[in-house]
Parts: C-alpha cells; sequence; structure tokens
C-alpha cells in the first residue's frame, strides 16, 4: 500500500512543483510585500514592516472607487448573465433539430478577442464629432435624449461596462447549462406528464434541482471571474481608467505596478491580498450555500 502511494505522488510530483513554483510561492511572497512599507523595487529595500499599505490602499479614493465598480459589476452581471444564459438554454433545449446550429452562434463571442469586441460596442455607443453612435440613433428615433455612454456620466458607463461583461460571458454559460439539461433523465418529465403536472412545476420540482450543480458552479466561477475584471474596460474606456471613473480591483493593482502611478509594489501587494481576501470570502459563502442547497 505504501508503494502505491510513493508512486501516486510520484505522478503528482510535476503538477505538485508547478503549482506551488507559480501559484503557492507568489501568494506567499505577495503576503510578505504587502507588510513591508517604503519597498523600493530597485534597491530591494524597505524602511519597516506594518499595517501602513493596508491603511493607505483603504483610504485611497482611487481604490475604493475600484472597490464600488467591482462590485456593481459582480452583483449586477452574475445573476443576469445566469438567469438569462438559463432561459436561452431551455428555449434552446426545446428546439432539438437545430440547436447546435444555435449553440455555436451563442458561442461565438466567447471565442472572439476580448478587446475586439469591446471595439466593436465602443463604436456602437461612443458619440464622436461624426456619429453619435448606432445606439444614440436608435434612441433618437424613439425621441429619447442622446448619452454619452463611453465619456458621460458614470450611470451610462457602468450601463456600458455591464451589458458588455454579460455579453462577454453570456456564451459559456449558454453551453454549460444546454449540456446540463440535456444530462437530465427524461424519464422524470415522463412521469410529470402523465400525472399533468404544470410546466412551471415541473421546472422548479424537477429541472432546477437536476441542473442545481452547474448553476451554482457558474455563479460561483462567475463571482470570481467578475472580481478579476480588467481587461473588459480596458477595451472600452481604455488604459487610463482612473480617470474615466471605471477603474476596477485588479486594475488598480496594474496601475501600482506599471500604471501612471507605478512603482509601488507594496501597495499592489496591500490590494492583491484584500482582493484575495474578498474572493476567498464569498466563495466560502457560495459553497456553503451551494451545499445546503444543491442536489448531489
Amino acid at each position: 500500500m505504501g508503494g502505491r502511494n510513493a508512486k501516486a505522488w510520484l505522478y503528482l510530483l510535476p503538477a505538485v512543483l508547478f503549482l506551488g513554483f507559480f501559484m503557492v510561492y507568489p501568494l506567499f511572497d505577495v503576503f510578505i510585500y504587502s507588510f513591508e512599507e517604503g519597498y523600493n523595487s530597485a534597491s530591494q529595500t524597505y524602511f519597516g514592516t506594518g499595517l501602513y499599505n493596508y491603511s493607505y490602499v483603504l483610504h485611497d479614493p482611487y481604490f475604493l472607487q475600484a472597490v464600488k465598480n467591482t462590485f456593481i459589476i459582480v452583483i449586477i452581471t452574475v445573476p443576469v448573465s445566469t438567469g438569462i444564459a438559463l432561459l436561452i438554454s431551455l428555449a434552446l433545449s426545446s428546439i432539438r433539430k437545430v440547436q447546435d446550429l444555435y449553440q455555436t452562434v451563442f458561442f461565438l463571442p466567447y471565442v472572439t478577442n476580448t478587446l475586439a469586441v469591446g471595439l466593436v460596442f465602443m463604436i456602437l455607443f461612443k458619440k464622436t464629432a461624426y456619429s453619435d453612435g448606432l445606439i444614440n440613433l436608435l434612441i433618437r428615433f424613439f425621441g429619447g435624449r442622446t448619452v454619452d455612454f463611453i465619456d458621460g456620466p458614470y450611470w451610462a458607463k457602468m450601463f456600458v461596462m455591464c451589458f458588455y461583461t454579460v455579453w462577454v460571458v453570456m456564451p459559456f454559460k449558454i453551453l454549460i447549462l444546454t449540456s446540463a439539461l440535456a444530462s437530465v433523465n427524461q424519464d422524470y418529465y415522463r412521469a410529470a406528464r402523465i400525472d399533468a403536472t404544470p410546466k412551471w412545476r415541473i421546472f422548479t420540482r424537477i429541472t432546477l434541482p437536476m441542473i442545481s450543480p452547474m448553476i451554482f458552479y457558474l455563479i460561483i466561477t462567475g463571482f470570481i471571474g467578475a472580481f478579476k475584471a480588467y481587461s473588459d474596460e480596458v477595451a472600452l474606456f481604455g488604459t487610463d481608467l482612473n480617470s474615466a471613473g471605471m477603474n476596477t480591483i485588479v486594475g488598480y493593482v496594474y496601475d501600482m505596478l506599471y500604471g501612471n502611478s507605478g512603482g509601488y509594489p507594496s501597495y499592489a501587494s496591500s490590494a492583491a491580498i484584500i482582493l484575495f481576501a474578498i474572493v476567498l470570502t464569498i466563495t466560502c459563502i457560495n459553497l456553503l450555500v451551494s451545499g445546503r442547497n444543491v442536489r448531489t
């Protein structure tokens, strides 16, 4: 038995070393950096240790704005994208003949370059000297007032950001949920139809419980992905997200390292650890909730 265990660990050794070197070690390194006050990356020196970096980050208006933006994106896009994906998946599951075609169509945005999709959205929403953008043309056609969604008010920019995020993440969720619906045992539906069970009750009592593991998987991964948002914002609003008021926590970390306010790895490390703590807490809460409500 001991020989089998040793052989198994030997097979796992390359993966363990890879994860340890590229994930565990950087995490500990960032954690140490976050306590080193006044760290100078050129001389590799610092003048003390303590909680000043965390205090600075938590009182930085740019970081607080980034936290606000990130939480708004998370709270809006995760449930909306999951709900819409579920509705589309239910519709696809009812049209078996062209299901594969529609799956391919809905999945196309997922394999398209993020920056390319962001550029298209910017063209659709941005007001320029030559055009108000296609969306504003539609708004004006129906008698509304045009809005600068890219350089205008905060609510307009956040609307575009959430709309874009939902558009980007929804194809993957549709694919997962469509596969989950296809795996449900059809005997349950046949028995329900024999008993003349209403469709809403079939959905709530059969469909939802059977696909609940996939739904909670998408919610958990959706939360994690939304908290790591950065490239989507750059695609829409450019690299100076602080000026646009649309920065995220990951964007703040990047700016502290390489942006206009870059050169502060200690502040970046503190922000990264705070983000790690937030994501870990929400993931644990989701796992506790899913453990009580998910059918196994």
